[in-house]
């Protein structure tokens, strides 16, 4: 799945879409996803000159978009708005920085008439850079566009 099609499925543009492709999608299961971590990103700017970090919470949002693929690509869930309900036990273990590319693990660990959780954690080459468990509550689509969470 390519970026375009990622923008069909969820409504996030730049500069608040964090994600290049799809690598792998098991409907209903897990999905990993690629955000390659560029100079050119805006939030470089201010975090931080001179020694440029990428946001944690930008790395929670990216696996976040990641989730809500993972959700709207779901049986279940298709044609369904996802709104990102909490977030639990979220871990930084590496900084990450331009040049590095961030791959996006996603599982699908409990489902409920209107919900799911997932396990995530963002990979950069063999090292967790970052994990957390995620809570959607899914809705329908009263707007007629996904909506990503956050």
């Amino acid at each position: 799945m390519d970026a375009q099609t990622i923008m069909q499925l969820i409504p996030n543009r730049y500069p608040i879409l964090f994600m290049d492709h799809v690598d792998e999608l098991n409907p209903g299961e897990s999905i990993i996803a690629t955000k390659n971590v560029t100079i050119n990103e805006q939030f470089f700017q201010g975090h931080f000159p001179g020694n440029p970090v990428m946001p944690g919470v930008l790395i929670i949002e990216s696996l976040a978009q990641a989730a809500s693929i993972l959700i709207l690509k779901s049986p279940e869930f298709a044609g369904q708005t996802a709104y990102l309900g909490a977030i639990s036990s979220a871990k930084f273990h590496q900084i990450v920085r331009p040049g590095d590319v961030l791959k996006l693990h996603v599982e699908f660990t409990k489902r409920r008439n209107n919900m799911g959780v997932v396990h995530t954690y963002a990979m950069v080459g063999d090292n967790v850079a970052a994990k957390a468990e995620l809570t959607f509550i899914v809705s329908p689509n009263t707007e007629g566009a996904a909506a990503t969470p956050s």
